[in-house]
């Protein structure tokens, strides 16, 4: 006489370290004691590699031609996609730093320091059509076969690659204390003009006449943090007077910034959005 049970159905959603999501569906069913009472099918199911265990969700901001998707890296490092184009500012920290993002196709350098310059990463993170753009003092660093890829742009120049509008703008500390960190024309920062939306990164500085002077910004990535850029007191009054209609601090490790939110307030017209530089996942 034959036994049979009978048995439920268990789907299980999980996440391995390649990235891609695993369905494991547990199947048990009426079956003779003498088989296997549980069969396991795995299915890969293909999903964006945005949501790779790598990287965060990406913010979006429309734009008249597709939406700009942010990404936050670590500190100083971001990813923008834009249409099919991929661009990472200061890439650091390895090609593990990127898992499950494509290639970039262009890479904007802002300064020599190892927090915005690797290239050990550089070399991992390249492909073959990736462009280069950095101030003179970068491209002085890179190896020959980056240098051959990379536009110069110093302060004041501007560019374009891949359809995409570069304007090099100063960085640069002012108070006397902290003038070693970054010298005047040595560092850029960057505007973009993309999908008619200008794109503002300040690489490393304080709140710089260049930086009060801008106009038109609709995102603004800005650095804070001591001893080597500004107070969220600087950052503050800076956004106040250039008044981008949405500001993203970054580099900001070691600043309060729910205080900095406060103090930039609600009256100005900026949208204040704070995301996590510092994630803890293991490798970054």
């Amino acid at each position: 006489m034959c036994h049979h049970e009978s048995v439920d159905c268990v789907f299980e959603l999980r996440q391995p370290p390649n990235q891609s999501y695993e369905l494991t569906m547990k199947t048990n069913f009426f079956a003779s004691s003498a088989a296997l009472k549980t069969a396991s099918f795995l299915l890969l199911l293909s999903v964006p590699a945005w949501a790779g265990e790598s990287v965060q969700s990406p913010d979006s901001i429309a734009t008249e031609d597709g939406a700009l998707k942010i990404l936050p890296i670590n500190h100083a490092t971001l990813v923008l996609q834009w249409k099919d184009r991929t661009i990472c500012v200061d890439p650091v920290g390895g090609a593990k730093a990127f898992q499950g993002l494509p290639l970039p196709d262009l890479i904007l350098l802002t300064d020599i320091h190892g927090d915005h310059l690797s290239k050990e990463t550089l070399t991992e993170l390249a492909g073959p059509g990736t462009k280069l753009v950095g101030p003179p003092a970068v491209a002085e660093q890179l190896t020959a076969d980056l240098r051959n890829r990379a536009t110069v742009l110093a302060n004041g120049q501007t560019g374009e690659q891949l359809g995409i509008k570069i304007e090099a703008v100063p960085a640069y500390n002012l108070t006397a204390e902290r003038l070693k960190f970054h010298t005047k024309g040595r560092g850029n920062g960057y505007v973009l003009t993309l999908g008619g939306k200008r794109i503002y990164l300040s690489g490393d500085t304080e709140d710089i006449p260049e930086m009060l002077a801008l106009k038109n910004i609709d995102v603004a990535f800005l650095c804070m943090n001591l001893p080597y850029t500004m107070t969220v007191e600087q950052a503050a009054r800076a956004v106040r007077a250039f008044k981008p209609r949405v500001v993203y601090p970054y580099h900001y490790r070691g600043s309060d910034l729910n205080k900095f939110k406060e103090l930039v307030g609600t009256d100005a017209g900026v949208e204040v959005r704070l995301r996590d530089w510092y994630p803890k996942t293991p490798g970054r």
